[in-house]
């Protein structure tokens, strides 16, 4: 038998809509926001589950 390493990772994704000066001050506004929590990304969020295979040992 051979033992594999296998990736789970789930994508979650919003828009956040942002008033700001320009799109540089745009994402450091809404990073902000992100980092004091004000926005949480749950469940409702969810987009897309991808499943692959990292490393394959042999025994």
């Amino acid at each position: 038998m051979k033992k594999y390493s296998i990736e789970v990772m789930e994508v979650l994704s919003r828009i956040v809509d942002v008033e700001a000066v320009d799109k540089d001050d745009a994402i450091k506004r809404v990073r902000q926001m992100y980092r004091n929590y004000q926005i949480v990304l749950d469940d409702s969020d969810y987009k897309e589950t991808e499943i692959s295979v990292k490393d394959e040992k042999s025994e």
